[in-house]
Parts: structure tokens; sequence; C-alpha cells
């Protein structure tokens, strides 16, 4: 009997042994390109302030990024994944399907989306209407058909815009940075026109389909999750423009400059106050279940939504952060460090 549970007592260690030799000290995090630079100055401080691995963190896009969230529980799945765009609710559904229950939702800041073009060219001064009547893969002509985008130059949708080839590079469907553009330009701007509004009220799926519809006959090119690319190739185009995140525009002001949209340049105080129209909210999502498993994932929230990094002084502001208000930082501090589920 000694013997047997000699045996039965190693067993158990070799398995203990086993199981933590197979678990991960590293946090895994994937997700928006546009949180990323954020995210990886957060990790890089906590790497070196604590006794933590640096996470690692990979810029899949918003919609990437959740995808592999939701995929499951395990160390084979992310722990956090960023998101320049609220979850949505399919994808909350997506979660629970593969047993993603607990989730916690921290809100870091505010981000615009820029309109930009290299320093080089005229700096433009467009509405978020005529960026539609650019960019809108369909448009109703006089009699409210739907027709293939007909624009070709800037100056045919209005003649106080630039004689100019119409060339955007932008982000592809998985980032968070398009679905927000989608949502905040190209249906608000769609909702300018009596027609689609009118569609609206009769078919609400067609009336979507034709809003967010983004063309795809070389007038908009999809450049991938690397905003850093669309910087460079705006550059070296100055006839084109690029959509990216406000924190891009901020750190490389030396190559690039941002619209006026609606008479409003993007700013760090334009976006905070509300004035400046194409802004959105940022965060990022933890997977309760992993808390306690994988080694730091508490520690490095609390980094993360300290009034160092994030609050109105943070050291993130100065990386193009748009903060918080007090009172709603300190509302998200006090949820994101009690890691309590919120969806």
């Amino acid at each position: 009997m000694r013997k047997i549970a000699s045996c039965l007592v190693l067993s158990i260690a070799t398995m203990v042994t086993a199981n933590h030799a197979i678990a991960r000290d590293q946090i895994s995090i994937v997700g928006s390109s546009t949180v990323y630079p954020f995210a990886t100055v957060v990790a890089e401080r906590f790497g070196k302030t604590t006794d933590f691995s640096v996470p690692k963190i990979e810029s899949t896009g918003s919609g990437g990024g959740l995808k592999l969230f939701c995929a499951g529980v395990g160390e084979n799945t992310p722990d956090i994944t960023n998101a320049s765009r609220k979850i949505k609710s399919s994808e909350i559904d997506l979660c629970k399907k593969n047993g993603v229950t607990d989730i916690v939702e921290v809100k870091i800041g505010y981000d615009g989306i820029a309109f930009a073009n290299s320093t080089s060219a005229n700096q433009m001064d467009v509405s978020i209407q005529q960026i539609y009547l650019a960019l809108a893969k369909v448009l109703p002509d006089e009699n409210g058909k739907l027709i293939p985008n007909p624009y070709t130059t800037w100056n045919e949708i209005d003649s106080s815009l630039p004689n100019q080839k119409i060339e955007v590079l932008g982000p592809p469907p998985t980032s968070g940075t398009r679905d927000a553009f989608v949502e905040l330009v190209m249906e608000a701007g769609c909702e300018k026109s009596p027609v689609m509004v009118e569609m609206s009220k009769t078919d609400k799926s067609q009336f979507k389909a034709a809003c967010h519809g983004i063309r795809e006959d070389g007038a908009f090119i999809e450049a991938g999750e690397n905003d850093n690319l669309i910087v460079q190739k705006l550059a070296a185009n100055p006839a084109a423009f690029g959509i990216f995140g406000f924190s891009f525009l901020d750190q490389n002001r030396d190559k690039v400059q941002g619209s006026k949209i609606g008479g409003v340049e993007p700013t760090f105080s334009a976006i905070g106050d509300g004035s400046y129209p194409v802004s959105r909210s940022l965060f990022f999502y933890v997977k309760k279940a992993h808390v306690g498993v994988i080694p730091g994932i508490e520690e490095f929230v609390e980094s993360f939504t300290d009034a160092k990094a994030i609050g109105g002084d943070g050291y993130l502001s100065e990386r193009g952060l748009i903060p918080l208000a007090a009172r709603e930082w300190k509302t998200v501090r006090a949820d994101a460090t009690k890691m309590m589920p919120n969806l």
C-alpha cells in the first residue's frame, strides 16, 4: 500500500510539474493596429518595472484579434485583444459559443481617424459627404437607381476640390479603423442623400450594403493592417490620401498632414472636445478565465489603466492617445482592477 501511495503521489507531482512546464509565462495580446503602439509602450515598461515577461503583442486588426480571442479558452488562445471599436454582438456570441463567457472590457481613451496626405501637397478641406461620394461603391443616379461610382477626380464631386485623381489608401475589412470609418464617414455621408434616407425606411439591408460598400475599382486601395506603410506610401505619392488613426498622424507630422473635415483639423484638442467629427473610443478585452493561469495579466491591466499611462498627463498622451475625462477614468480604473466581467 505504501508503494502504491508513493507511486500515486509521484504521478500527481509529475502531472502538476508537466502542467506548469506547459503553461505560458508570457501574456499573449492580439488586435488593433491603432492600439498596438500604445500597448507596446505599456508592455515594454511593464517588462522593465516588474518581474513578469514583456507581453507578446501582434497587430492583427480589431476584427482579426477578436476572432482569435473568441476562438476558445486555453494557452493556445490570446489572453487580451486590443480593439479600435467596441466588440460586436456577433463577436460576443462567437465567444460564448466557444466557451469564452467572462470578458472584461477596458476603455483606454479616444482616437480620431485622419484623412491625410503628404506634407508636400496642399491641405484638403473636405466634408464627410464628399469623402462618401468619392469612396462609395455605388451611388444613386438622377432617377434614384444605384449605379457604380462614376467619379474619377475630386473636382467632379465639387468644383472647389482639386482636379486630382481619387486615390485613397486605407485599412482592410478586418480593421477597427475601417469599421469606424464606415460608420462615422460612409454611413453619415450616405444619410445626406434623400434617396438613401428613403431606402433606409423601406429596405434597411440594402441601405446598409450600399452605404457601407467601398469601391473596388482602384480608387480605394487596401493597404493592410500596417498604418506605417500607408504613411510611407503617402510620403512617396503626394497625390494620394490615406486613412489611419490620429496617433500615426501625430507621430509622422514631418511626412503627412491631416485634412480638415468640415473645416476642423484633426488635433489633440479637437478630438478631445468632440469638435472633430471622425473620432472613436479605444478598448482592450481581457479573458477572465486566463487570469491566475497566465502570470501577470492582472498586473498588466493595472499598469495599462494607471493614471501614469492613460491619465490626463499620462505618457500615452504623448504618443497621441486622447485621454478619458477624469471621472470616466476613475470608473474605468476601478472596474478594470476588480477584473469584473462586464459584457
